[in-house]
């Protein structure tokens, strides 16, 4: 059931995107942007933590996901640190995953032609 549940919750998050770049005039970025601070924001509100727990990475792996993750780092290293946890907690929570995106850009941008898109 685990396996349906986060199928079903990351569907339906997925399914949200599709709808606001077929039927809005929204940017993919912006609807991107979008999802991450609406992860925030439901983090703040304590709803995202129960849905994470629920639908596990069908509810943590999307961009929804990294939100909760940037505002989770940032409360506990509020806790730990103090006002500097404001700044550094985001980033050290979610460090592994932005290093790795960075890693596999500069990997595919050295093993991939660039070529002009006119």
């Amino acid at each position: 059931m685990n396996y349906f549940w986060a199928f079903c919750v990351g569907g339906a998050i997925c399914v949200a995107g599709q709808l606001l770049i077929d039927l809005t005039s929204l940017t993919p970025a912006r609807i991107l942007t979008g999802y991450v601070v609406a992860g925030v924001v439901l983090s703040a509100v304590g709803w995202y933590a129960p849905l994470a727990e629920f639908a596990g990475c069908g509810a943590t792996v999307p961009l929804l996901g990294f939100g909760h993750l940037l505002a989770k780092g940032v409360r506990t290293a509020l806790q730990e640190e103090g006002a500097v946890g404001i700044l550094t907690g985001g980033l050290t929570a979610a460090a592994a995953g932005i290093t790795t995106s960075l890693v596999c850009g500069v990997i595919c941008s050295l093993v991939g032609k660039s070529h002009d898109q006119n």
